[in-house]
């Protein structure tokens, strides 16, 4: 079959499914992932003749597409803060509100000279590679609940050239953390149940339970039990920082004040309340 005809097949499939727009973006992202064919050499070269096995491969990622699977995952790979990084079931994938979250870290940080940071509940390890990359005479550590998902870091890490402390952990039951940091980030569960009408589907069938959920009734169980390991285990003018639920800023940020934090909400690109940050006083 030519790449023409299977273009069309591709986009008649995905009809109804996808906007045009966005299928036309995963069509090149494959075509340039399967083939290493660019958008312009697809118009160029209408005629090229795909083989039965990149046929049957194309065919696969069209399936997979059509159960709105996310296409990082068919791909395995994903860009965050212009790193590459790896990606599967395991862990989520990273979002561009996350790296504005890196951005401020970055924005606040005086002196990098061996800061020690701890990034909780690291998934795909890209918050802490993105700081290390950043800050080259930084101490970062990371955890995470999940060892598939450490395993998915750990060859980020390596990947992207930065040394890394990971260890698994399940911070809920953390009682005391092992050093004092000058940097605590997490980025952890937060959508609510209730919330789940909202999400598209290849959120809600394919990205990992445990990294994205919390209940109803206590949504914020996260950020409480971090705020109390901050509150230990930063250093004196040492800052906290989140990425949080929208709808949830004014309380998330009740938090921190309650344990004496100096607090800053911000927005992101869309105009939420996405991040906040905390200053140990």
């Amino acid at each position: 079959m030519k790449i023409a005809a299977f273009k069309n097949h591709f986009f008649d499939t995905l009809a109804g499914e996808y906007p045009r727009e966005e299928i036309g973006s995963f069509f090149s992202i494959l075509t340039q992932e399967f083939f290493n064919l660019s958008r312009l050499e697809v118009a160029l070269y209408p005629q090229y003749e795909l083989s039965k096995e990149e046929k049957d491969k194309f065919e696969s990622a069209l399936q997979r597409l059509q159960q709105h699977e996310p296409v990082q995952y068919i791909t395995g790979h994903t860009q965050f803060f212009g790193l590459p990084f790896n990606v599967n079931q395991n862990v989520l994938i990273p979002r561009p509100e996350t790296e504005e979250l890196v951005a401020w870290i970055l924005e606040d940080v005086v002196n990098s000279e061996e800061i020690k940071i701890l990034d909780i509940g690291t998934g795909s390890g890209c918050v802490a590679i993105a700081l290390a990359k950043q800050l080259p005479h930084s101490v970062v550590t990371a955890i995470d609940i999940s060892e598939e998902a450490l395993e998915v870091a750990r060859a980020n890490a390596s990947t992207n050239e930065v040394e890394i402390d990971f260890f698994p952990g399940d911070v809920l039951n953390i009682a005391q953390l092992h050093d004092k940091f000058d940097i605590i980030v997490s980025n952890p569960p937060y959508v609510r149940e209730l919330e789940k009408k909202d999400m598209q589907r290849n959120v809600l069938e394919h990205e990992p339970e445990t990294a994205l959920y919390v209940k109803d009734s206590n949504p914020l169980i996260f950020y409480q039990k971090i705020t109390d390991l901050a509150e230990n285990n930063l250093k004196p003018g040492g800052k906290l920082y989140f990425e949080i639920n929208q709808y949830l800023g004014k309380e998330t940020e009740a938090l921190l004040t309650e344990k004496n934090f100096q607090t800053r909400l911000k927005k992101d690109i869309f105009g939420v309340d996405r991040m906040l940050r905390g200053i140990k006083l």
